[in-house]
């Protein structure tokens, strides 16, 4: 019976996904999915499945996993001091950037939490409603990361300054209840170790970084299919320190959660988070999401009055603890998204239930109470997730072209800039001969300018631009001026460096300045040994319809994912993937790795859509 409760649940994870993609079931995240689907299947509604003690110890390391992976999300660049010498051009956008960060918005906004928190205990001890005030405390400060992470992914947030917020406030919102519930057991339990053994938790912690700190240095020389050394290193560190903490009477899932920031201080590979995801939300963390909802047995739950008087009220104590949150959100981010954002952070589930094991196991909270509180936060992770999808859209920062400003008009760079206005870029000319003004001003936003001297385009904010290409035919003015540029602190200049002068070391010297280099002569030798290798390169140059372009792969809905699997596999065509600096000749069966370069054609209109589709960090 346990094994063919377990086939259900597995069907179950397998076709959720499924169908929820087939019905275009976009508002709820795949967790909460899990979580509904699993009241349907369980005691509740059809009575398929019954957890057993193999379903149960694999819910457990469920939730382990994900605690697990929720440390691996943080990004610790966060908390860097930022460097006071920023470039020119973000001097300039910095005016109109606001000054809080999202570590700053994250401090202030689950600060609110606390202060609401407790407040709300103290209303519903003082009414008679629920006695237990540090207990109440804690569960409304509690956040579902797990399923905060699920929603900013599907939406591609976790990159943006919007996302990293929104996760830091849940990682406060499921960090701190944990410490919480780790000294109200040590405190109120009769089975709990001393406080201060809880600083060995840190203690091994540091001693695992500092012993492995140099693993992923070298692992990759010796790594082989079979061996999976990164794979065994995370689970040993998690297998380490959910035993520290359950030895120092702390909750097992603080140990997970302190092994995922472990390892990710260990700065890990992107193929290794690709393969810690598939395991965690492949197969470990949808039996734990379905095996909570068949644990809710409505039926039993329902028929107290009691319960259903709670219901209501620990909701709303749920989301009005969070409300605080929508002022600080304000001061950054526009007011329906510091609406949506607020909604998200009301989700809680993963820790309502971590925090009720424990209370129940200390016999300090009733089995209706425990369920008023459990129903309450699964209504939190139906509304709130429906509330953000409907109210967020992208923020203004998030939209920004990047600037390119050419110096020099003329045949070679108009055409460039024509076709580069109608991609994400922001292009401007500039030129200081009125014949060309006169030609080109009609084509392309061009400035005429007097002079040409670097002090001239730096007062005319020429400088100030992501990308500068200097297309001017003068190799020693366009040397000149990319020095210039490069003290500026302009971060990428492209140089037309037209003289063929064997002795004329101004070349090597841009060269070795990070500046790129290129002139007539070597692209027309280029393109004549592709035509002579490669014929059919000529009908693509010729092509008005298509192009060739480069990306790097940012997105993780496109890695680990095979060429013909592809959804627009029919649209580009790839012919060259670079993977840590060698070229790989792909065929349909490649598989895409994160941080890939891929080099491939395509229609002008579908493929620069679909580059900033494989670009958009997620």
């Amino acid at each position: 019976m346990d094994q063919v409760s377990l086939v259900i649940i597995l069907l179950a994870a397998l076709l959720i996904p499924l169908i929820m993609a087939k019905f275009k079931i976009n508002s709820l995240p795949t967790a909460v999915m899990e979580i509904i689907v699993g009241i349907v299947i369980g005691p509740s509604v059809f009575n398929f499945v019954n957890t057993s003690d193999l379903i149960s110890q694999l819910s457990t390391i469920g939730v382990i996993v994900l605690l697990f992976l929720s440390g691996l999300e943080i990004d610790f660049s966060l908390f860097k001091k930022r460097r006071t010498a920023l470039t020119p051009l973000e001097q300039k956008n910095a005016v109109n950037t606001p000054k809080y960060s999202p570590v700053r918005l994250s401090v202030y906004a689950y600060s609110t939490i606390i202060v609401l928190s407790l407040l709300l205990a103290a209303a519903f001890k003082v009414s008679g409603l629920f006695s237990d005030f540090w207990l109440a405390a804690i569960l409304f400060g509690t956040i579902s990361l797990g399923i905060v992470i699920a929603a900013l992914k599907e939406q591609e947030l976790l990159s943006k300054a919007f996302g990293q917020t929104i996760l830091l406030i849940s990682v406060f919102g499921e960090l701190v209840p944990m410490m919480g519930l780790t000294l109200y057991a040590s405190v109120y339990g009769s089975n709990s170790q001393s406080l201060w053994l809880l600083l060995l938790i840190l203690a091994v912690a540091a001693l695992l970084l500092l012993r492995f700190k140099p693993f992923f240095r070298f692992y990759q020389n010796i790594n082989k299919s079979t061996t999976q050394l990164d794979i065994r290193l995370a689970f040993f560190l998690i297998v380490t320190m959910v035993t520290v903490a359950e030895s120092v009477g702390a909750e097992n899932i603080l140990g997970a959660f302190v092994a995922g920031i472990v390892l990710k201080l260990l700065n890990p590979s992107e193929t290794t988070r690709e393969r810690l995801d598939a395991i965690g939300y492949g197969f470990f963390i949808p039996i734990f999401f379905i095996t909570t909802g068949v644990d809710l047995n409505l039926r039993t739950l329902l028929t107290s009055g009691k319960t259903l008087l709670l219901i209501p009220l620990f909701f709303l104590a749920y989301m009005v603890a969070k409300i605080g949150g929508y002022w600080v959100l304000k001061l950054r981010f526009k007011q329906a998204n510091a609406l949506a954002g607020t909604a998200l952070t009301a989700t809680t589930m993963t820790m309502v239930l971590a925090v009720l094991r424990v209370a129940k196991s200390m016999k300090t909270i009733t089995s209706d109470q425990s369920g008023a509180f459990l129903l309450a936060a699964l209504l939190t992770c139906v509304i709130s997730p429906l509330i953000f999808n409907k109210f967020y859209s992208a923020e203004k920062e998030d939209l920004v072209k990047t600037a390119v400003h050419f110096i020099g008009a003329n045949l070679s760079t108009v055409p460039v800039a024509q076709q580069l206005r109608k991609g994400w870029y922001d292009v401007s000319m500039y030129t200081n001969h009125p014949e060309n003004y006169q030609t080109y001003h009609a084509q392309v936003p061009v400035t005429l300018m007097e002079n040409f001297t670097a002090q001239d385009l730096q007062d005319h904010g020429v400088f100030d631009t992501d990308i500068l290409v200097l297309g001017h035919i003068d190799a020693e003015r366009n040397y000149e001026l990319a020095k210039a540029a490069k003290a500026y602190g302009v971060r990428r200049i492209i140089v037309r460096f037209e003289d063929c002068n064997v002795l004329n070391e101004h070349e090597d010297e841009l060269r070795e300045l990070g500046v790129e280099v290129y002139n007539t002569p070597e692209a027309n030798i280029t393109l004549l040994r592709a035509l002579i290798e490669s014929p059919s390169t000529l009908l693509l140059l010729n092509d008005t319809e298509n192009s060739i372009y480069e990306v790097r792969v940012l997105n993780h809905l496109y890695t680990d994912v095979q060429i013909k699997n592809l959804q627009f596999a029919q649209d580009i065509t790839i012919s060259q993937v670079i993977r840590n600096r060698k070229l790989i000749a792909p065929n349909g069966n490649t598989t895409i790795m994160y941080g890939d370069r891929l080099i491939f054609t395509g229609n002008k209109q579908t493929a620069a859509q679909i580059r900033q589709a494989l670009a958009t960090a997620n």
